[in-house]
């Protein structure tokens, strides 16, 4: 199939995991999701990235967001490398890691690359909102483990700027001033919305304190 695109609907699917069989789009509910793959079990890179994930159980719940992993390998080895990721970084896996042996979910994600790998998937991310709307999505080589403080990043700034008329400038992060988007120009909402006021630093850049989430 074609590759996903951004604003594309999330597949829906069913598949086995470590917390049963899972019913994508009913299990994510009202929630955003994290979809993020792997390409095997016991990998050293994705051990260290699968208990990150479940180190910062907290702050995906305070976003209500879900983390949901994917691997091409069997049920009976997810269970087992939990505990190896449980024991060697010192957390609890606390998400469900889909068994995509068959591959349904990789086909349908565009995992499989196969000038990387004819058989694993790449370590992809989707960041899909509760619409099942795709809102971002990341690739990365085998070799570099993902930056999960980015993934965070880049929730807040979708969810602030769901909420409001505002864009996040470059290397933003929750707190610091953002961006008037250009198409707000009418003075009366701009007053309302932004009771703090703004530096027209150009008048198609505008910058305001963060409003209030």
């Amino acid at each position: 199939m074609s590759t996903l695109r951004l604003g594309d609907t999330a597949p829906d699917f069913t598949q086995e995991s470590t917390a049963g069989t899972i019913r994508f789009h009913q299990w994510a509910g009202d929630s955003w999701v994290v979809l993020f793959s792997h390409p095997a079990d016991f990998t050293p890179v994705c051990t260290t990235e699968l208990g990150k994930t479940a180190a910062l159980a907290t702050e995906f719940a305070r976003r209500k967001t879900r983390p949901i992993a994917v691997s091409v390998d069997p049920v009976d080895a997810h269970q087992r490398w939990v505990q190896d990721i449980n024991d060697t970084q010192n957390t609890t896996v606390n998400f469900p890691i889909l068994a995509d042996a068959d591959r349904k979910v990789a086909d349908l994600y565009d995992m499989i690359h196969p000038n990387a790998s004819t058989t694993a998937t790449v370590r992809s991310v989707f960041i899909i909102d509760p619409q099942k709307i795709i809102r971002t999505t990341f690739t990365y080589p085998a070799s570099t483990g993902r930056n999960f403080d980015e993934i965070l990043r880049v929730i807040d700034s979708l969810q602030l700027t769901d909420r409001h008329k505002v864009a996040t400038p470059v290397n933003w992060k929750d707190g610091d001033d953002v961006i008037i988007v250009p198409s707000l120009q009418d003075p009366a909402e701009i007053a309302r919305r932004f009771p703090k006021g703004f530096k027209a630093v150009r008048p198609y850049l505008r910058i305001t304190p963060q409003p209030d989430k």
